[in-house]
């Protein structure tokens, strides 16, 4: 019986799945695709893909078709895909560059990744979104392959525990000042006993909605925690404090570091930068004390205009955010307009020119 005709006669889910003959490979007709496909893509967009009417498509299994199957029972291919892991390219000697995004904007979200960003933080410390407003973000960024950062706008297991359900590769918490701060924002990101994170791994986004099955196994390996640094006393700290077991990576805040020191309209005073570059020793050391044996923790900042970001990766900066998504459209922006407000006045000025110009030749000729 055609499989159109079998469907049409019988309304019940029910009765298909009595008959999982109907959906044999047989029934369906592909177009493979032609010579005349593209052959170049752009960056990170899948290439299509040649489906061939001999592929193999297995009939429902009968434990689905009663309603017998258990949930361990079921296979499936989770992940499809995911960006590249930031705590092994960190681990295999990469330099990673970022971008911090305020907008919570899933169209730049996406462009920032295509564009190539290994990384993007979704920043709930200063922009104006929430969890419900990150989660787009966070689907456009692995729609681009790039890796997700959340900063959380304090540092608490409540705003933690919602943050990593929606399985970030990364959290960044602000204003650590001592190795106890440390201790308990890593304890925020481990579930019991080896911490207190509150537990819904079966149900939420981190674990693909319970479909990866090795979850609960992997997640201390596969997730980045961050520890800022942006006060005078977390500056004195910050060797204790990237020392701190679970602690991978400290991000410097010159702003804020700057605003505690007395000089919030000067973040490139010497004081400033000289604070900075205590910080950083302590960290750098950190890491070299460990001997290789992954303790320590690796080094992030923000490019400044008085500190760009390729000088940031000659002092020892794994990890490098060169802008905001504001920052940048705000620069763009005002260029834009400033074209052209001034070659409206340049034109003017020709015009002007040419009018005595003309009025001069005039005058001659006669």
């Amino acid at each position: 019986m055609d499989m159109a005709a079998t469907i049409s006669t019988s309304s019940s889910l029910s009765s298909i799945l009595r008959n999982p003959q109907l959906l044999a490979p047989s029934k369906f007709k592909f177009t493979p695709l032609t010579s005349s496909s593209p052959s170049s893509f752009p960056l990170h967009c899948p290439k299509p893909i040649s489906i061939s009417t001999r592929s193999s498509v297995s009939p429902i299994p009968k434990s689905l078709a009663d309603g017998t199957a258990s949930s361990s029972s079921l296979t499936s291919n989770y992940p499809l895909s995911s960006p590249k892991n930031l705590k092994s390219r960190l681990q295999s000697g990469e330099s990673l560059y970022g971008l911090f995004l305020l907008t919570f904007s899933p169209t730049i979200a996406e462009i920032a990744g295509l564009a190539g960003y290994d990384f993007v933080v979704v920043d709930m410390e200063h922009g104006h979104g929430g969890i419900s407003d990150a989660l787009p973000c966070l689907h456009a960024l692995a729609a681009a392959g790039t890796a997700a950062i959340l900063r959380v706008p304090e540092t608490c297991p409540t705003w933690t525990k919602k943050a990593l359900d929606l399985g970030p590769q990364g959290i960044m918490f602000p204003m650590i000042e001592s190795a106890r701060d440390a201790k308990e924002a890593v304890s925020y990101c481990r579930f019991p006993p080896a911490g207190i994170r509150g537990s819904a791994h079966p149900i939420v986004r981190a674990s693909g909605y319970g479909i990866d099955e090795g979850y609960l196994n992997n997640y201390q390996d596969e997730l980045l925690i961050m520890c800022q640094i942006e006060s005078e006393k977390g500056v004195k700290k910050a060797g204790e404090i990237a020392a701190v077991d679970g602690v991978d990576c400290i991000q410097m805040g010159p702003l804020d570091l700057s605003a505690s020191l007395g000089y919030l309209w000067d973040p490139g005073n010497k004081k400033v930068r000289e604070a900075m570059r205590a910080a950083e020793k302590a960290v750098l050391e950190s890491k070299k004390d460990s001997n290789g044996g992954g303790g320590g923790a690796y080094l992030a900042g923000f490019a400044m205009p008085h500190d760009p970001a390729l000088d940031l990766r000659s002092r020892g900066y794994s990890m490098v955010s060169g802008a905001t998504d504001v920052g940048l459209f705000r620069s763009v922006a005002v260029e834009d307009v400033l074209i052209f407000k001034t070659s409206l006045m340049e034109e003017s000025s020709d015009d002007e020119r040419g009018d005595d110009k003309d009025g001069d030749e005039k005058y001659w000729s006669e």
